[in-house]
């Protein structure tokens, strides 16, 4: 839904503005002080003067045209101004009315009459239940709720799912200094969502980073459209994510199932879309300033520039959580710093000037100058506190950071710089600030190494996805499957048939009835073999002793025959029972590679450790489809094990481009088989140099 001319009007009308009213005063003090050059109408039933100004009846009696109607009356009235404003051409409305579908099934009914309404009216409906907004960039401010001053105009668009916080993110804002293009309180999303500011923020010219407070991602398929969005246009979404989850499992059968949470899905899926997700309100604004101010950062690679030992000992602590790199400096920068830090200090990185920095101000500087030199750093982090008492004569101070203003303008790489600690930044701070053109200070070591990790991972993603200008991953070629939609869990001899179908490697197997069938197809395989129970709708095999290795000559076979066949006929609901047989397979990496549906985000991947250690050790990269090799790829380097992929301890590498391709193969055939598919999983899938092959698998079906 288009909000441009919501967020834009010329003229608002209050209604139901009342001076017993907290919500009221403050709606009309903020348009009143903040710059709106519009006429602000008020409408009362009663008429007569409210806060000091002719009130008039109704939005009837208001002369000219109304662009945003501001509703304030009860739950019950909100739909009649509705339809009185429709008749005026009102298209736009904000309703801070509380009482619809957070409060209940009547709430909710009443809720929809506005939607139906709005919808077949074209209206454009901000909330109920919110606060409002405020376009800090156009002077336009209609929120019920006090707005410090000065209201800190900037670049970064800020949108909250809850009312309450909106007003204490504001503050935090204003005493960071971060200044705002928007901000808005969502309310209800009755009509306008998150997703449509989103797209409105990216087309914004006033902005350059978004901030989100979201407690659901309401429509995942909208959310990534307007995510990726933001990403090629380079403007970066920070998202603090409330309501994590202890992990649930999807699917009784599937070990995949027990790996895929809400919280996890939704930590994929931000990491593919390029969302940056923080875990506090500080960081939220902290990191949204950061990366408006600097944009894409070149890498990884940060040499540190300090005033203290203590905190290059904290910033190395937390830049290695971070997956920050902190280089060597080159030989000639070490030269160089050498002629600069006084003899008792140490030239490393990261590097402390040393206390002599109250002796000699221009240090900092002329270090900064060095380091930004280095041809081996992609970023310096200079850690610089803004003054907070203006001393007697604050000349010497406007001039000294002036000076290394200057110093980080010309700099041929992005400076960052970084408080000691998180603290409000005082008018003084804010006037030297301003009057020297010194950049954006994030707040506090542990906030700010975090902001800049964060922006280092946004720009790899940025990079990304302008490379690859914006395309879907490209989905694997597969095979339509022959097999009708499925119910219930199918067998591993119907899985691996599947698997087969679609070109996926599989180890040979053969089903068998007897124990005369189960030898001879041993003898066919050679020994050792394995046996393992077959029948539908049994899952876990090894649950119910249904798995036999190692076996060597035929009595072993006719043995684990009889014994898999009575445990999983003991087994309720289990189809007609038989046994497969394989050849015995060893050494190499095995993998799980799952796909399980999610409620909200559809088909997630799932790829890691496999064999009995999936849920022992968790140790999963999760995708949400669709994925390409290029992205497998990516995932298998995350994972902890990822060493023992690449031959740790002399073993033989894995081919991880053949892994990738046959995990793509595998996501494609999931997307392939519809909306039937609960869950496909191989377990393991091994890998033996470029030997991929699945050992193991099951299917289970929706219905």
């Amino acid at each position: 839904m288009p909000v441009g001319e919501l967020f834009n009007p010329r003229s608002i009308a209050l209604v139901g503005a009342t001076d017993k009213s907290g919500w009221s005063i403050s709606t009309l003090t903020n348009l009143r002080t903040h710059g709106f050059r519009g006429p602000v109408h008020l409408v009362n039933p009663r008429g007569g003067v409210v806060h000091g100004e002719q009130a008039r009846r109704s939005l009837s009696d208001i002369p000219g045209q109304v662009d945003l109607a501001y509703v304030m009356v009860p739950t019950t009235a909100v739909l009649p101004v509705l339809r009185e404003g429709a008749k005026l051409g009102i298209r736009h409305y904000v309703i801070l009315t509380a009482g619809f579908g957070e409060t209940g099934p009547e709430g909710a009914a009443l809720e929809a009459e506005i939607v139906d309404f709005a919808r077949e009216n074209d209206l454009t409906v901000l909330g109920p239940n919110g606060n409002g907004f405020i376009n800090a960039a156009a002077d336009v401010t209609p929120y019920g709720l006090p707005i410090p001053s000065p209201l800190l105009r900037g670049s970064v668009g800020v949108v909250l799912q809850s009312g309450a916080l909106a007003s204490s993110v504001l503050g935090f804002a204003q005493a960071r200094n971060v200044g705002i293009s928007l901000l808005t309180s969502m309310g209800n999303e009755s009509l306008v969502t998150v997703t449509d500011v989103i797209h409105y923020l990216v087309d914004d010219p006033a902005t350059t980073a978004i901030a989100l407070f979201l407690e659901s991602v309401r429509d995942p398929a909208a959310f990534s459209r307007a995510a990726r969005r933001a990403l090629l246009a380079g403007k970066p979404i920070v998202a603090l994510k409330i309501g994590r989850s202890r992990l649930a499992s999807r699917t009784a059968q599937a070990h995949t199932g027990a790996l895929v949470g809400d919280d996890n899905v939704i930590e994929a899926a931000f990491r593919q879309l390029g969302v940056v997700r923080v875990r506090s309100l500080e960081d939220l604004i902290i990191t949204a300033g950061l990366l408006a101010e600097v944009g894409p950062l070149p890498g990884p690679r940060i040499g540190v520039v300090t005033p203290s030992g203590g905190a290059s000992e904290i910033i190395a602590d937390r830049a290695e959580d971070e997956g920050l790199e902190l280089p060597a400096f080159a030989p000639e920068t070490v030269a160089r710093l050498r002629e600069i830090v006084p003899a008792f200090g140490t030239v490393q990185n990261p590097l402390d000037v040393t206390g002599y920095v109250l002796i000699d101000r221009t240090l900092l500087g002329r270090a900064l100058e060095a380091v930004t030199a280095d041809p081996g750093v992609d970023a310096v982090m200079l850690l610089s506190d803004l003054p907070r008492v203006a001393p007697p004569d604050p000349a010497p101070v406007h001039a000294m950071f002036a000076a290394s203003a200057k110093r980080i303008a010309e700099a041929p790489m992005p400076v960052v710089v970084v408080s000691n600690v998180l603290t409000d930044v005082t008018e003084f701070g804010r006037d030297v600030q301003r009057e020297a053109g010194f950049p954006y200070v994030a707040g506090g070591i542990e906030h700010g190494v975090h902001a800049i990790g964060a922006a280092v991972r946004w720009s790899r993603a940025y990079r990304a996805a302008v490379e690859a200008n914006g395309a879907v991953p490209e989905r694997a070629a597969v095979s339509a499957p022959a097999a009708e939609p499925g119910t219930g869990v199918w067998a591993e001899h119907r899985a691996a048939a599947l698997l087969a179908s679609a070109g996926i490697p599989v180890v040979p197997g053969e089903l068998v009835h007897d124990e005369e069938s189960a030898v001879a197809a041993a003898v066919g395989f050679g020994y050792p073999v394995v046996l393992k129970v077959a029948a539908d709708g049994l899952g876990h095999k090894s649950d119910v002793g249904g798995v036999r290795l190692g076996l060597a000559d035929a009595r072993a076979v006719e043995r684990a025959y009889r014994e898999v066949v009575a445990a999983a006929a003991a087994v309720p609901g289990a189809g007609r029972v038989g046994a497969l047989v394989q050849p015995q397979r060893g050494g190499g990496v095995e993998l799980l590679v799952g796909v399980v549906r999610d409620t909200a985000w559809g088909l997630t991947l799932a790829v890691g450790l496999g064999g009995i250690w999936v849920e022992a050790l968790r140790d999963t990269a999760l995708r949400v489809l669709p994925v390409d090799a290029a992205e497998v790829r990516r995932a298998l380097d995350e994972l902890r094990g990822a060493a023992l992929l690449r031959g740790a301890r002399g073993a033989e590498p894995a081919d991880l481009d053949a892994v990738a391709e046959v995990v793509a193969r595998v996501a494609a055939l999931a997307e392939s088989l519809g909306d039937d598919l609960e869950s496909l999983e191989i377990n393991p899938l091994l890998v033996r140099g470029s030997h991929v092959e699945a050992l193991d698998a099951l299917v289970t079906w929706r219905r």
